[in-house]
């Protein structure tokens, strides 16, 4: 008797068990919701299309240029400018080597030959009666004429020269901010996105290892495109520098509290480089520039690869699209009465649970 009541008071608890097993299935682990279908936004739909456009594939890939020896670095015993890679740097040594020298070496050579004809002629043995002659109205005009001439034959091309170089930036031209600190540079992408990053010089292992001239490498060069003008704002952060490279033919001064302005286009790709050229300090000659000049496509690359937009401008007309037409909806700030769990008509979140 005794064994048939414990049978029977098994039975009903594993009964129990299961119903309350039943109960609870559902609330434990529900059935697997339909997938939920979104639509995409016009917002999101051009922010794909421009994260698409900003790495489109089979793109170039950035690679740190090789420098050349005797391409936009001093040379051995060299008393020449270097070869100039910008437009204004070509003119210039044109100006300096076509004309300037010429008229120089003209105007010496004539000076001393009359010098030494003087000397000779108007010796004293050979005039032993000295001459009296105060004036000579025909030869005064001529040395004051010819010498106008010279100078307004020069004035030409120098004054252009000038204005060439102090010509205001075009608009697409690519912005570049400048600091000079004690003793290394920081250059600033503002218009691509790229914070400041600082340029210090590599020591004599490092330049050595990486192929580069010692006193000139730095471990982070200043990456410009060929063929499009650039517009440098340089300033210092503590005293006055001097932002200097030879082969660019650009030379500005780094000073605390103002902003001054430069530009220079680059022709040909490769690696150039300048230093500070303002006493600025005990570590004065240790602080180099290294002008990194390549093709388009593998500059925007690197802008890429340093977290930057190559495009500036083509993502701006997709952010203006992006925004809807006609006033902007009010958006309401009090919350609603009822929440879409709860409001009459809709779905609930899931199915009660239903018991056995």
């Amino acid at each position: 008797m005794k064994s048939l009541k414990t049978l029977v008071i098994a039975a009903a608890l594993s009964l129990g068990a299961m119903g309350a097993g039943h109960a609870q299935a559902p609330a434990a682990a529900p059935a697997a919701a339909p997938a939920a279908t979104t639509t995409a936004t016009p917002a999101a739909a051009d922010a794909a299309a421009s994260t698409d456009a900003a790495a489109p594939a089979g793109d170039a890939a950035y690679t740190p240029l090789k420098p050349v020896a005797g391409v936009g670095q001093p040379i051995d015993a060299g008393i020449d400018f270097q070869p100039q890679v910008s437009p204004v740097g070509e003119q210039a040594y044109w100006f300096n080597h076509a004309l300037l020298l010429p008229v120089i070496t003209f105007i010496s050579l004539l000076v001393l030959g009359l010098l030494l004809w003087v000397i000779f002629r108007y010796r004293a043995a050979a005039n032993p009666v000295p001459s009296k002659t105060t004036h000579n109205t025909f030869i005064e005009v001529i040395w004051t004429a010819i010498p106008v001439l010279i100078l307004a034959v020069i004035a030409v091309p120098s004054i252009r020269l000038l204005a060439q170089q102090y010509e205001p930036p075009s608009k697409d031209a690519l912005t570049i901010k400048v600091t000079g600190y004690q003793w290394y540079w920081g250059y600033a992408y503002p218009d691509q996105g790229i914070g400041e990053y600082v340029s210090k010089m590599l020591n004599e292992e490092q330049a050595k290892a990486a192929g580069e001239p010692y006193l000139l490498a730095v471990d982070n060069r200043l990456v410009v495109p060929v063929g499009q003008q650039v517009k440098l704002i340089i300033t210092g952060a503590d005293v006055i520098h001097s932002f200097a490279v030879p082969a660019l033919w650009t030379k500005m001064d780094a000073v605390p509290g103002r902003a001054n302005e430069t530009t220079f286009t680059v022709n040909k790709p490769g690696v150039y480089y300048g230093q500070c050229s303002e006493l600025c300090g005990v570590d004065h000659a240790y602080m180099p520039i290294a002008v990194e000049a390549v093709p388009m496509e593998q500059w925007k690359a690197w802008v890429r690869s340093k977290g930057g937009n190559p495009d500036p401008e083509a993502a701006e007309p997709a952010a203006a699209a992006a925004v809807p037409a006609g006033p902007v909806p009010a958006v309401s700030t009090t919350a609603p009465a009822q929440t879409p769990a709860t409001a009459p008509g809709a779905t609930p979140a899931a199915s009660p649970a239903t018991t056995n």
